[in-house]
């Protein structure tokens, strides 16, 4: 078990987390970690490590047959797995959001991008659909997108997978979350794509302080993002520790095995 704790008092704090299914399979074990405002901690591992497990166990959306059986998850001093699923409802979108693999199957197809937008904002914020219509076009705007307002007309299956991922990241930043939790958010997009989706992750963070906690197999986008690297193997967090530390000098032979992966590892955020 590894827990590394935050110089000021965390405003999330895992100890113990463990997460099994009815077959009593074990797909979190023992994970223990901390992290401070503001703060990027890059998950990283391979399909079937746990890592995805862990971000929808910090948001009470585990998977069908999904179950704790042990631990503690405390978000700025109060203990989620106490709270009953009406009380973490409540922490949901507005102030701890995720964005998933692919945001688009997540969109109702039937309904305009606009009107799942201002119903989401007005879900958390007491406001007019119009106050809601004018604050989703200017996040758009902010999060570089072009014609917000036809964005906000469209429907999911007139956007691109890149489109998608990005108005979802947008739709995200509108409710000024504390906490954002991304799920390989940059899978089955070209390169191109994958720059504009993690620049404007890190634009949000920069801009309003966000946490976020960013699930990815890709070493090489942890590396250019995170402040910290954790790295998952058999549903355990067998490293973490600050991102130059890992890739320089990794302490776990999994750690080194997923580096020599990755041939080159230029241009993360603490070369610059």
């Amino acid at each position: 078990m590894m827990q590394l704790r935050a110089e000021t008092t965390p405003w999330l704090e895992v100890k113990d987390l463990s997460v099994s299914y009815k077959e009593g399979i074990p797909s979190l074990r023992d994970i223990s970690f901390s992290m401070k405002q503001g703060e990027i901690i890059g998950i990283v591992g391979e399909s079937g490590s746990g890592k995805s497990t862990l971000i929808r166990a910090l948001l009470g959306l585990l998977p069908v047959g999904g179950q704790y059986s042990g631990g503690e998850i405390t978000f700025r001093d109060r203990v989620l797995l106490r709270d009953s699923q009406q009380n973490w409802r409540g922490m949901r979108g507005k102030r701890i959001a995720m964005v998933f693999q692919d945001s688009g199957s997540y969109l109702n197809p039937i309904r305009s991008i606009g009107s799942q937008y201002v119903e989401a904002i007005r879900a958390h914020f007491p406001m007019s659909r119009k106050e809601a219509w004018g604050l989703a076009v200017r996040t758009l705007a902010r999060m570089e997108l072009d014609d917000p307002e036809r964005v906000l007309h469209s429907y999911a299956s007139q956007l691109s997978g890149g489109m998608k991922q990005r108005t979802a990241i947008a739709m995200a930043a509108a409710l000024e979350p504390e906490l954002l939790l991304a799920d390989e958010p940059t899978n089955a997009l070209d390169v191109t794509t994958q720059n504009e989706v993690m620049s404007q992750l890190s634009k949000l963070c920069a801009d309003k302080g966000t946490g976020m906690i960013l699930v990815t197999h890709n070493m090489a986008i942890a590396a250019h993002m995170a402040d910290r690297i954790g790295v998952m193997l058999d549903s355990r967090l067998v490293e973490l520790g600050d991102t130059l530390r890992v890739i320089s000098n990794p302490e776990h032979a999994y750690t080194r095995k997923l580096l020599d992966a990755v041939p080159e590892l230029e241009g993360n955020k603490h070369d610059q």
